[in-house]
């Protein structure tokens, strides 16, 4: 049987894409751009924002059975998702993880909804809610979060819990927390760059404003925007850190150290 990436080679596809292939796990990865995916991975065509590619990845391989599904970067993901999912069901597809966050709970915003449609759905499932990732532009680290803590984890341990996720016999049909081994403050994180690449990294703290057109800047709506610095509140008002204590939850082995040292080169471009 076969399983379906829905997440190109993004964040957490491109590491989750060789857990399966070390464990010689069939699988194929829909992109908008399949021809540039390395060798040795299998693609196919598919755009969210294109219905009309639902339907390549059962052409591809009709041996599809498990799905694991990056929503679309749009407010609402649940139309889209769900119209893909209600097609997949028809092609045999039994069971289907979702990548969500720690700041969207079922029935919250953004992958939230999808959550719960899936939850409800009668499908096997399971949901990532990872904490955050860490991003740099232009020398900077800027951020509404202030000085709250963040268990900040890394793309290889998303795709660990995702893989288990996908591949484990029992359907997991629950919701993972997804935490880093230590807590950082966004200006601790940017100081920790700064040592492993040799060059400041500066943490500067942004009003609600600056924040909105941070995001906007980078081609986001405005109300995709202003959910995001919602979700950046969590970390100023100590939620995220909430989750880092949490009884219940997934603690990843990769320090923040690990990952900038393991990825310097692309800090550094």
């Amino acid at each position: 049987m076969t399983i379906l990436l829905l997440s190109g080679i993004g964040n957490t596809g491109l590491p989750l894409a060789r857990l399966l292939q070390e464990a010689k796990q069939s699988f194929l990865i829909a992109s908008r751009t399949p021809a540039k995916l390395p060798e040795p991975y299998k693609g196919v065509a598919f755009d969210w924002f294109n219905p009309s590619t639902y339907e390549n990845p059962f052409k591809a391989d009709a041996n599809i059975d498990r799905v694991y599904i990056v929503g679309p970067p749009v407010l609402d993901k649940l139309p889209p998702v769900k119209e893909f999912v209600e097609l997949a069901i028809t092609k045999g597809v039994k069971r289907f993880v979702l990548l969500s966050a720690t700041g969207t709970p079922r029935g919250g915003p953004l992958s939230g909804k999808v959550h719960e449609y899936l939850a409800e759905r009668g499908v096997d499932y399971a949901v990532l809610r990872p904490t955050w990732f860490i991003a740099i532009k232009q020398g900077l680290v800027a951020s509404t979060a202030g000085d709250g803590k963040v268990p900040f984890v890394s793309s290889d341990d998303i795709a660990a819990v995702a893989f288990r996720a996908l591949v484990d016999e029992k359907s997991h049909n629950t919701e993972h927390i997804i935490v880093g081994p230590e807590l950082h403050t966004y200006g601790e994180a940017a100081a920790i760059l700064s040592g492993v690449i040799g060059r400041t990294i500066i943490y500067k703290h942004l009003n609600q404003e600056e924040g909105k057109a941070l995001f906007q800047s980078v081609g986001l709506p405005e109300d995709y925007a202003i959910t995001l610095l919602g979700l950046e509140k969590q970390i100023a008002t100590g939620e995220e850190e909430a989750h880092f204590h949490a009884q219940v939850k997934e603690v990843g082995k990769v320090h923040l150290k690990e990952y900038f040292e393991a990825n310097r080169e692309a800090f550094l471009a």
